[in-house]
This record gives C-alpha cells, sequence and structure tokens, in this order.
C-alpha cells in the first residue's frame, strides 16, 4: 500500500478536498465565467483560484465561502457531502439572471450534467459571446432555443441537439418571447458526448 493510500485512510476529508478543485472548476465554466471574471467577484487572486481548481492550494473556508455564496451553491456541495446509500439526487434549482439551472449529476470532473429552463426574452440586446474550455451538447425539450456559435446563428427547436467546442465564440438564448428548456452536458476539452442526436424529422402537412 503506498503513502497515498495510507493518507487517504488517516485523513477522511482528504479525498473530499481533492473533489473540489473539480468541483470549482465545472461551476466556473457552467457559468461561462473566466478565472479573472471570477476573481473580480470573489476579491481572490486569480492565481489562488487556478491553484485551488488544479489542486495546488489547498482549499479552506475563508476562500470556499465567497466561491459558494458566488456560485449560489451551499458549502456542504461545494466539498462533497457524505454518503448515505441513497441513490437519488437531491438537486437544488438555482436561479441566474432570466435562468434556472437544476444540476442532474453529482460527479467531481467529467461530464456534468444540468437542465436548464431560460425563461422568455424581454429585450433584444444580444448577450455577449463567450469562450471556455470544455466540449458542450444541448438538446432541445421544448421551446425554441438560438445558439450563437462563431459566424453561425441557428434557432433549435423541441428534438434538436448541438454539440460543440466551448473554445469557440459562442452563447445561448431564446428564440422568442417563450421559455425554453434544454438538457445541457459540459465535459473538459477533448471529451465529448458519444452520441449525435438528430433532428425531428416534419411531418407531412
Amino acid at each position: 500500500m503506498d503513502e497515498h493510500t495510507d493518507t487517504h485512510q488517516d485523513d477522511p476529508f482528504a479525498a473530499a478536498l481533492e473533489a473540489v478543485g473539480p468541483r470549482l472548476r465545472a461551476l466556473r465554466q457552467q457559468r461561462d465565467l473566466t478565472l479573472a471574471e471570477l476573481s473580480d467577484r470573489t476579491g481572490i487572486s486569480v492565481s489562488t483560484l487556478s491553484r485551488l481548481e488544479s489542486g495546488g492550494r489547498r482549499p479552506t473556508l475563508e476562500l470556499l465561502l465567497p466561491l459558494a455564496r458566488e456560485h449560489e451553491v451551499p458549502l456542504d456541495e461545494l466539498v462533497g457531502a457524505p454518503p448515505t446509500g441513497d441513490p437519488r439526487i437531491h438537486a437544488r434549482p438555482v436561479k441566474r439572471g432570466d435562468s434556472t439551472i437544476l444540476p442532474l449529476s453529482r460527479r467531481p470532473g467529467g461530464v456534468q450534467a444540468y437542465k436548464q429552463v431560460m425563461h422568455g426574452r424581454t429585450s433584444d440586446v444580444l448577450p455577449e459571446t463567450k469562450v471556455h474550455e470544455g466540449y458542450e451538447w444541448l438538446y432541445v425539450l421544448g421551446g425554441r432555443l438560438r445558439l450563437l456559435l462563431g459566424e453561425h446563428d441557428l434557432v433549435l427547436g423541441e428534438g434538436e441537439a448541438a454539440e460543440f467546442d466551448t473554445r469557440t465564440p459562442h452563447a445561448i438564448l431564446n428564440a422568442d418571447e417563450h421559455p425554453v428548456e434544454l438538457l445541457v452536458l459540459h465535459g473538459p476539452q477533448g471529451e465529448r458526448a458519444h452520441f449525435r442526436a438528430r433532428p425531428r424529422q416534419r411531418r407531412p402537412d
């Protein structure tokens, strides 16, 4: 048995602390925030945030409290609550801007899944496109979604999907004044969804 395993047995919180970095990175990328933007909002330096996400800095309560507040998640979710044997996911919806987001997975790192409801548009102003590391897959459950992706301006209807490298400038918004409901999978760079959804076939009139 190696020294790393002995350390985890002696310190039951070591594994939970190691998982904090991937969780912080996933939350930040889910919100399309850069390290600099998160630094401005929390007062934590970019270098400290980067080391927290990579595991080079041990998370402390002083650092985790402002991050949990900014990401609007409970502190126990950020550090990973101990397993209870209950297989159900007790997700808490999070309100961000004009969207409500419901996390569907708690896996640290890897592919993150969540359901997002974007409420009807109240402005004709287009959001600013953003870039970040990762790969994203979107599936429209209901409504009409507008996807700005590089030079493309696309509208996806119910049953249609899109997948793209998030290093391409992108933004998503309602295509009209009605709400849109979608399923989102977000993975690290190079980790794609292993399936493609075809657009639904239109029925003949």
